[in-house]
């Protein structure tokens, strides 16, 4: 059978050739695709630096030393010159004692003979300087000899007392000097003093005394914070801490390393010390030139393409 092609026929050919032409020129390249699955990372190179693995411990400040001021009579405490807080020298005045004999007979016997010096008040002085703890005793009180009347907490007595796990016992000489940092922020440069004899029953810690260069008085009983160092390194290869990556058991450790400016690979490595946001690469030994991802990392399959951002 014959064909004949109408020039309606002919018309309606050329607009279809046309529209397949239209559509293949709008679908995306190969090239645009792989472009577009690029994913925008930054980079950063290994470098040399000081690193310290550390351990941040309780310290507890405390008076080690208690002076107790006792009544040297039997009597009446006719006088207090002193508040709990108050800080006291050492030789300064705290109790006026009039004994039991002086307050029964009075002045009768210096009336009887007055070359008899007899007053019956005995003063009791302060034995140590540092601050009233507890006042025991007010006026008028009835007390016996020897009887305690107040507590001094010995200033020279003064420390933190930070309570060291036996294990880390050998820390110790690489932090004879050590830095303590109070709840208010203040921080003060302290030294260890001396150790405990004994070691707490059920936590196995043993209490370290360290002196501080405190300038102003600091309550008893506060704590502050203690940086112990471990391990301590002037200059290791080490990343950013972002740069580093793990599965869920924290026991595989992997950075995804650069071979060209699109393509990622996953790299197997091995840590060592954490400290200051950075962490130590043990193995592989990394290039000087050698870039590895530090954001946009996480999630990436190994032989990513990626995209190199500043």
């Amino acid at each position: 059978m014959n064909r004949y092609y109408t020039p309606i026929n002919i018309l309606l050919v050329c607009v279809s050739i046309i529209a397949i032409c239209s559509c293949k020129g709008n679908a995306p390249s190969d090239e645009d695709t792989a472009v577009q699955s690029q994913t925008p990372v930054t980079v950063a190179t290994v470098s040399n630096s000081a690193l310290a693995d550390s351990i941040e411990l309780n310290a507890t400040s405390l008076f080690l030393q208690k002076n107790y001021v006792s009544a040297n009579a039997i009597g009446y405490i006719t006088k207090v010159n002193v508040q709990p807080g108050h800080y006291v020298q050492k030789g300064q005045l705290m109790f006026t004692l009039k004994t039991k004999e002086a307050q029964s007979i009075g002045n009768t016997i210096n009336v009887l003979d007055t070359t008899f010096k007899f007053s019956g008040i005995n003063k009791i002085k302060a034995s140590r300087s540092g601050y009233v703890t507890q006042l025991l005793h007010q006026v008028g009180d009835y007390v016996q000899d020897g009887q305690q009347l107040a507590i001094i907490s010995d200033r020279e007595s003064f420390a933190f007392v930070l309570q060291l796990p036996y294990e880390l016992r050998g820390v110790i000489p690489g932090n004879q000097n050590l830095m303590l940092t109070l709840p208010d922020g203040e921080k003060l440069n302290g030294h260890i003093a001396s150790l405990m004899p004994s070691v707490d029953t059920l936590s196995q810690t043993q209490g370290i005394v360290i002196k501080v260069n405190n300038t102003h008085p600091i309550p008893e009983n506060l704590v502050a914070k203690a940086t112990i160092i471990k391990t301590a390194k002037s200059s290791a290869p080490s990343l950013p801490k972002s740069a580093v990556l793990s599965n869920e058991t924290q026991r595989e450790f992997w950075v995804m390393k650069l071979i060209n400016d699109t393509t990622a690979i996953k790299t197997a490595i091995r840590k060592g010390i954490e400290s200051g946001g950075r962490i130590e690469i043990l193995a592989p030994a990394f290039k000087p030139a050698d870039r590895v991802i530090v954001t946009g990392n996480y999630g990436l399959a190994d032989t990513a393409k990626v995209k190199i951002v500043k």
